[in-house]
């Protein structure tokens, strides 16, 4: 299975960057290969939206879940459409927050950890939603 870390750098030993939609990059791990790939977010320098295009731009690597620090609840909604989980991290290396996960030790984010984010509207979110494909 896929999971993506927000992070501030690309590659393992990189803090967890505690901002989902602005994350500097994610790293991507397949935990069955034990292999990382590296994303650059460029979502992350958008003026309004960045959580919907990161939501999207996780979904469309065929990640299963993600491990951020805070969410906004549009990006939410949008995995949530996606089939995808979120766990809530605090501070630490991606590779610690990947240990974290395996062991079963991250909470699955039930609710949004920051407000909604203005430029984000509400027509954006129906349009990303619709782009989605169902699982």
């Amino acid at each position: 299975m896929k999971v993506a870390i927000s992070s501030t750098g690309p590659n393992p030993d990189a803090q967890v960057d505690l901002r989902f939609g602005r994350c500097q990059y994610f790293v991507l791990i397949d935990d069955k290969a034990e292999s990382f790939e590296f994303l650059d977010n460029e979502a992350g320098a958008s003026s309004g939206g960045a959580g919907l295009q990161a939501a999207q731009m996780i979904a469309d690597a065929g990640v299963k879940a993600v491990i951020t620090g805070n969410i906004g609840p549009n990006a939410i909604n949008v995995l949530k459409v996606a089939g995808i989980k979120a766990y809530h991290c605090g501070p630490g290396t991606v590779r610690k927050a990947i240990q974290k996960y395996q062991d079963g030790s991250l909470q699955e984010t039930s609710g949004y950890k920051v407000g909604a984010q203005s430029g984000g509207g509400g027509g954006v979110l129906r349009k990303t939603v619709q782009r989605i494909r169902p699982i």
